[in-house]
């Protein structure tokens, strides 16, 4: 049976998969300047005979064309980007690039998808349809890799009927999958604010305007715009993370800096939300003899699950894995640029467990310490294939 097969060739490729894994961990790369990671993964894919197109700079993309008769198409995704991030792990595999770190995964991921395409290439004869594999970069940068490499026609020549993405989840044990139909994971915007007054000394507050107390009053008010606006059955947060109001104990500052982010899973809601926030805070601002510049930088859309191709996708997680393997995932609010394919195409974007408590491989991702527990590694390569023939119809 073909899926005897697959967990046979996951089982004799596991050592390359692993070794590609930690040649990518340790020579990291930041979003748009993947350039020797595009080289390594494009090595791997001659290695394999397949050709592949340039995409966004450094995205690859290649076909794998089943033997049997079809015309179906499936897409399947890594991405390929680190993070500005100091590793602190002490492993022989350790990040060779100073504060440049795989704190998300994406080695993984990437070594992952060449698994699977290996796979795939050794069992043409079994399957008919196309595989259309995907190495996208910068997923952890506006405006997203995924929307460039949209712009730049990966989703055409040939069109897929599915694209379907994994993603570590070290919430999740090793050797177990997550899957959530419908709406998965939130937009993600960035806020950028600046209160503006008249600083002067902090004893005479009345000939001041003072900007540190109109941003309270703002702060305070803009979370009304969630728990006051917004439908209730609809996820929404609102949340700062920065507040410069470079002042002293006696010496009231002209103006104050606020960053924050807003993330939500409906589109009409969100733009409305923005209009609102903004109103809102110039208003106050205005009322209180100040000034407010309130900008938004407008980021990846939510993610959403299609629920038939779900429902399949997770019937074949749980014919290769056993159903006791295979868990429902919560709606989780940050922010992923695969939500650009899930909102063109149907799509699915799972979770891969790669927790393991009896090594300490429990860290969160994008944390100086963040490791995956290698032994996914079989599960993420075969699964995939597994994924990708069955979706095909085979």
């Amino acid at each position: 049976m073909i899926k005897e097969k697959i967990q046979e060739l996951a089982g004799s490729i596991f050592n390359d998969v692993v070794a590609n894994r930690r040649h990518l961990h340790s020579h990291p790369e930041l979003s748009f300047h993947e350039v020797e990671t595009s080289a390594f993964v494009a090595k791997k894919l001659d290695e394999l005979g397949l050709q592949y197109q340039r995409m966004a700079d450094n995205g690859l993309v290649a076909l794998i064309k089943g033997e049997k008769p079809s015309d179906q198409v499936v897409a399947l995704r890594a991405d390929m980007d680190a993070l500005p991030i100091l590793e602190a792990n002490d492993v022989p595999y350790k990040s060779q690039n100073t504060g440049i770190m795989h704190a998300c995964g994406h080695d993984a991921h990437t070594s992952s998808l060449l698994g699977t395409a290996k796979i795939l290439t050794g069992l043409t004869s079994q399957f008919g349809g196309t595989v259309k594999l995907i190495f996208q970069p910068a997923e952890e940068k506006l405006p997203g890799g995924a929307s460039l490499m949209i712009k730049e026609g990966v989703l055409e020549n040939p069109k897929p009927q599915a694209v379907i993405g994994q993603h570590v989840m070290p919430l999740i044990d090793a050797g177990k999958v997550g899957f959530r139909a419908g709406k998965y994971m939130a937009s993600a915007d960035e806020i950028y604010v600046t209160v503006r007054g008249k600083g002067g000394h902090a004893a005479q507050p009345q000939q001041n305007i003072d900007p540190v107390l109109i941003t309270a009053h703002i702060l305070t008010a803009l979370q009304q715009v969630v728990s006051r606006f917004a439908d209730p059955k609809t996820p929404s947060v609102l949340s700062f993370g920065k507040v410069i109001a470079n002042g002293a104990t006696n010496v009231i500052p002209n103006e104050v800096y606020l960053e924050g982010t807003f993330r939500t899973m409906d589109e009409k809601w969100r733009a409305e939300a923005h209009i609102k926030m903004k109103k809102l805070a110039e208003g106050i601002a205005e009322s209180m003899g100040g000034s407010c510049e309130f900008n938004i930088m407008k980021g990846y859309p939510f993610l959403v699950n299609e629920e038939k191709l779900t429902a399949a996708t997770r019937a074949s997680a749980e014919e290769y894995l056993g159903k006791e393997n295979v868990l429902d995932l919560d709606i989780w609010m940050a922010a992923e640029d695969f939500a650009y394919y899930s909102q063109v195409a149907d799509s699915c974007f799972y979770r891969l467990g790669t927790r393991n408590e009896s090594r300490g491989i429990t860290s969160s991702v994008h944390t100086p310490t963040f490791d995956v527990e290698e032994s996914a590694l079989q599960l993420s390569t075969g699964l995939m294939a597994y994924l990708a023939i069955k979706q095909l119809g085979n």
